[in-house]
């Protein structure tokens, strides 16, 4: 298995691309990632942003919260937009700006998929990543793909009955360069990885996700984003690794010994989990936990190229 040792000491830039005064909700999970990923990325970068939380925090235009060029685009279609404009770029001989795509998790896991799913496959150079907040928490709370098994959301109250899907194995499985997960609990490990897929311009798509904590939306307490964050690693349910070529794994940080329950009892949308339901969950973690070292364990020689970028 390869594990990389946390660079605890990562230097985080400032470039001051996020400004402050924006629409978020205090101690957002998904305003911090922001500010990390356009701090990391830097001016030279233009964005789309679907609707969501991210494009309410972003603002109106003209009056914005970032300053770079964003194209507010459908729901649906963040990716694609995003690959038309590096296309453009391409063709005006542009080829040093960065192409960045923004999106929740409802424009990524659901309805956005198709279009996400289509670039990857045509490898479009440009940096995507998904602000999970595991739910369309925009517009209520409801569940969405990204909802974990048996969460509490505005619609199914009694827990979601279907696993979260795992779209970075989704992503990873299209072969593109570069796949990791990330979290708001580890700012210098997601600035880390930004910069990473920012720095492989030229290879093709670059896909990050990170967990990103709705304080409203799953029950917390305004102070408590970080520490959430932080459990959800520890406990092993959001592990930080990186992919490579669909090949190459690289684990990050894994579970460290905490039972998941310590993660539970701190949200409302897990209040109504009976004992045995904790168990259960335990045991769905135990079990991903070892696919995924399974495959870091069986890493080839060289992984499978996923071919040159599309230059447009």
């Amino acid at each position: 298995m390869t594990v990389s040792s946390r660079k605890k000491n990562y230097e985080i830039p400032e470039e001051h691309v996020f400004l402050s005064g924006h629409n978020a909700c205090p101690g957002c999970g998904q305003a911090l990632a922001i500010r990390y990923v356009l701090n990391t990325m830097g001016p030279n970068t233009i964005s789309t942003v679907p609707p969501s939380c991210a494009a309410i925090i972003s603002g109106p235009q003209p009056l914005s919260s970032m300053m770079l060029p964003v194209y507010q685009t459908t729901l649906e279609s963040s990716a694609a937009s995003a690959a038309g404009i590096r296309r453009a770029l391409n063709r005006m001989g542009k080829t040093d700006v960065n192409v960045l795509s923004i999106a929740g998790d409802g424009g990524t896991y659901d309805i956005g998929f198709q279009a996400l799913s289509g670039a990857a496959e045509r490898n479009e150079d440009l940096v995507y990543v998904c602000l999970d907040n595991e739910g369309y928490m925009n517009t209520g709370a409801q569940k969405s793909g990204a909802s974990p098994h048996l969460v509490q959301t505005a619609t199914t109250p009694g827990g979601k009955p279907t696993q979260k899907k795992n779209i970075a194995e989704i992503m990873a499985a299209h072969g593109i360069p570069y796949v990791a997960t990330a979290s708001t609990g580890f700012p210098d490990d997601l600035a880390r990885k930004v910069a990473k897929a920012r720095d492989m311009r030229g290879t093709g798509m670059r896909f990050i996700v990170a967990l990103t904590p709705c304080l409203p939306g799953w029950g917390v307490k305004e102070d408590q984003g970080i520490a959430i964050a932080r459990l959800a690693t520890d406990t092993g349910l959001w592990p930080l690794y990186e992919v490579e070529y669909g090949t190459k794994y690289t684990i990050n940080r894994g579970p460290q010994g905490i039972p998941v329950r310590e993660y539970y009892k701190l949200q409302k949308r897990y209040s109504h989990l009976t004992e045995e339901q904790v168990e259960e969950l335990q045991a769905e973690m135990e079990y991903s936990w070892q696919l995924l070292k399974a495959r870091s364990e069986c890493i080839p020689e060289r992984g499978l190229a996923a071919g040159p970028a599309q230059s447009g």
